[in-house]
């Protein structure tokens, strides 16, 4: 089971600031950082539920690889923006691999036949092993985004940070790179393919890619923690952790917790996907349902994360600890833009008929 490999191979993972070998070319192998693709690309065009599940899976195990699954299919999911020719260029390998900060962190200018692109991209996770990185720009006054191919740009090694060490998220730098204009497209104005996955709301899927990979590791903490608590002592006692009554009201109370934002996150998912079967738009409810659903479930993740670092007391504190680890992803995770506590606020005026602009719901 490529969780186990995860779990296995993390210190590798976060010590060299990129996916172990082993694990990065199993999950290539199966197919995992492409579920998003067209089945017209040779894809396996996924529901959102089990893209989602396959990271959360995989980020139970180590949270840096379900993280980089998880922005690679949000990634992936851009061949449906893309104009026929360019999603057959970028995807058509299927073992190509994009990553995605679809920021407005260039300047475009029109040239014949495309565009010429210059921007710095924080942030790029994935960047190492990816063969495309698809990057945000403004041109004219529109926000685009681009398809460069990783040889085309300059990767600064710039991640370096308490957390998710393992997705190396450097950023990218793109000096006047000429982009034909099969390789630009616009999340704003929507996808060319009509199937069903690309209506469900893009937005919303990326920031839910954060929360199931903090999600992940927060079950995953909780799995280290009963292992730990199974044979841990405190100081001057006998009893072991698992037997401390404050102990196990504190796991019971982080699984129900755990479980409870799973069960929304995933209920709001099979909402937005029933709706992304009609032909209409998605409405502003379920797409603010979505984005509520990724930053409780990645905040309840990261309470419970540290709720149980606190429990294990010096059994967590050292340099290859694994609940260390967790802490540090769970709180390196609840920073992503997508999913801090500011994020509440465009669901709560959508819940409250107050006056928002919804329009990257």
């Amino acid at each position: 089971m490529l969780a186990d490999l995860a779990r296995e191979v993390a210190p590798k993972t976060e010590a060299g600031h990129a996916l172990a070998p082993e694990l990065l070319e199993a999950i290539r192998d199966a197919g995992l950082f492409r579920l998003g693709v067209p089945a017209s690309l040779g894809g396996q065009e996924s529901p959102p539920a089990a893209i989602l599940e396959t990271a959360e899976q995989l980020a139970r195990g180590d949270a840096s690889a379900g993280w980089c699954v998880s922005i690679a299919c949000t990634s992936s999911l851009l061949a449906a923006y893309l104009p026929e020719d360019g999603a057959h260029e970028v995807f058509g390998d299927p073992r190509a691999v994009a990553s995605g900060v679809w920021a407005p962190r260039g300047r475009g200018v029109e040239t014949d036949g495309g565009v010429v692109v210059s921007g710095q991209w924080p942030f790029c996770s994935g960047i190492q092993h990816a063969d495309w990185l698809f990057a945000g720009f403004v041109i004219s006054g529109k926000l685009k985004v681009a398809a460069f191919p990783r040889a085309s740009l300059e990767v600064l090694d710039t991640w370096h940070t308490t957390g998710l060490r393992g997705t190396g998220s450097h950023d990218a730098v793109a000096r006047e790179v000429f982009v034909p204009s099969a390789r630009v497209l616009s999340v704003v104005d929507g996808p060319l393919h009509p199937g069903a996955l690309y209506r469900f709301p893009v937005f919303g899927f990326f920031a839910l890619s954060v929360a199931v990979a903090a999600l992940g590791n927060g079950f995953g903490a909780l799995d280290d923690f009963v292992a730990l608590a199974a044979s841990k002592s405190s100081l001057g006692s006998r009893r072991t952790l698992a037997e401390r009554s404050s102990v196990q009201a504190a796991v019971a109370s982080s699984t129900a917790s755990l479980r409870s934002a799973r069960a929304f996150l995933y209920e709001a998912v099979e909402e937005g996907w029933q709706a992304a079967q009609a032909s209409e738009p998605v409405p502003v409810q379920v797409r603010a349902s979505l984005r509520l659903a990724a930053t409780h479930a990645t905040r309840t993740a990261r309470e419970v994360v540290s709720t149980l670092y606190d429990l294990a007391g010096s059994g967590g504190i050292y340099d290859g600890a694994a609940l260390q680890r967790r802490f540090r992803d769970a709180h390196t995770a609840s920073a992503h833009f997508q999913v801090n506590t500011a994020s509440y606020e465009l669901p709560g005026k959508v819940l409250l008929g107050v006056e928002a602009q919804t329009e990257q719901l």
